[in-house]
């Protein structure tokens, strides 16, 4: 399967919109997805088939110094064949480049694929919020990327 990763456009809200409702109990409505494209503190990625299909996206907000990813979300049906781990891949390099401290996320307890997914890629149980899901109240875990850039960052 050939995909590429670009920026999220308006033109794919509608596709995001339905990977939403498809994903999440919760989703995400195109209003809320247009507000994040609009946000000057966000960055919005969709990984695109090479028929225009948004086969999954991811959202990240930063602030300062920090990165707190927003969704990660891929079609049921292409699911495991590396397109999350793509994604976030784009925003570990953009921690990088830019210095962040760290990455963070919260991810469903009940969700073991996406928690063993974060911890291959580096991230670590930080805390749990409690109840911090609705339908089906659910607890989340609190996964965090800590970045270190060497002795010029070391406190005195």
């Amino acid at each position: 399967m050939t995909y590429t990763i670009i920026p999220m456009t308006y033109d794919h809200v509608p596709q995001v919109a339905e990977i939403e409702r498809q994903c999440f109990p919760d989703p995400w409505s195109e209003r809320m997805l247009r507000e994040h494209l609009d946000n000057q503190c966000a960055a919005a990625l969709t990984a695109l088939g090479e028929d225009g299909t948004v086969l999954g996206y991811a959202g990240l907000l930063v602030v300062l110094d920090e990165g707190y990813i927003t969704n990660v979300a891929v079609r049921p049906a292409y699911r495991r064949q590396g397109i999350a781990v793509d994604l976030l891949s784009v925003f570990d390099r953009f921690a990088k480049a830019n210095h962040l401290a760290f990455l963070t996320l919260e991810v469903r307890s009940s969700n073991a694929p996406a928690i063993a997914l974060y911890e291959k890629m580096g991230y670590r149980r930080a805390g749990l919020r409690k109840h911090y899901y609705e339908h089906p109240r659910e607890d989340a875990v609190i996964m965090t990327r800590e970045y270190t850039y060497g002795a010029e960052n070391a406190e005195s």
